[in-house]
């Protein structure tokens, strides 16, 4: 699968930037700010994802599995649904702890934020809410062309004792939607780990937040140490309805395993 056209024009038009009309320090807040609310859902958040992983030198791999969130508590489970070898596989963060079960050997192992979810380029915060001013202080770098895109590019610095998958972030936000178009993800010497684009994003109304949501429908990631892998995620069948109060258990992801 190719980079889709945002991708090679982006970097095709980065060289030819606007003028830098630098935010101000409140202005930049409200940006971040903004991005987190925009994606952030009051209720209950259950959505079927697919994950298409590219490892250079292997079959192409496909995944599916369903996302269960309640914000409200800071709670998230993934449940893995094909292929057949990972059916029953699943993740379960509640208490900022995040533990991987498999059933192959019906056990649980606490993982980190830098776990690959499935082995693929994905982290366990591609499919949360967005915590930006939670995680981070953020430095406005400038504004600029990306792609026909007028943008603000925006390097985020994890804050003191806050458990990440990357401590550095540098984002590429559309100036008209503030829909984050490009993310590039670097460790704390600056070496860049990943990159990820947002071609796609869609909206829905939330009764519980009362507002519309938004979230990115389609992401695609590229592993900036392990070139030629990629991963690409798609998000579909998004359901805002109460879950059950006992979802996000061991047991309960346990008897879906059986």
């Amino acid at each position: 699968m190719h980079r889709v056209p945002l991708v090679t024009a982006a970097l095709a038009l980065l060289a030819s930037a606007a003028p830098a009309l630098a935010l101000t320090a409140p202005e930049l807040a409200k940006v971040v700010a903004t991005i987190d609310e925009r994606q952030r859902n009051s209720g209950d958040w259950k959505a079927l994802c697919y994950m298409e992983a590219k490892e250079k030198g292997k079959t192409d791999v496909v995944y599916e599995l369903v996302v269960y969130r309640r914000d409200e508590d800071d709670k998230q489970m993934f449940l893995f649904t094909k292929p057949r070898a990972e059916a029953g596989k699943g993740y379960l963060r509640i208490d900022k702890n995040l533990w991987l079960y498999d059933p192959a050997v019906g056990r649980w192992e606490r993982r980190t934020e830098r776990e690959r979810i499935g082995g693929t380029d994905t982290r366990r915060g591609d499919l949360d809410e967005s915590r930006l001013v939670e995680e981070y202080d953020a430095t406005f770098e400038a504004d600029e062309k990306l792609g026909a895109y007028d943008v603000h590019r925006i390097l985020l610095v994890v804050k003191p004792g806050v458990d990440v998958a990357f401590p550095k972030v540098r984002l590429w936000v559309d100036r008209a939607t503030l829909n984050v178009l490009k993310r590039q993800e670097l460790a704390l010497s600056g070496r860049l780990m990943r990159t990820a684009y947002y071609p796609r994003w869609k909206k829905l109304f939330s009764p519980s937040k009362r507002a519309d949501v938004w979230y990115p429908e389609e992401m695609r990631i590229f592993d900036e140490i392990e070139k030629g892998n990629s991963t690409l995620i798609l998000i579909k069948e998004i359901d805002l309805r109460p879950l059950a109060a006992n979802l996000f258990t061991k047991a309960w992801l346990e008897s879906k395993s059986r």
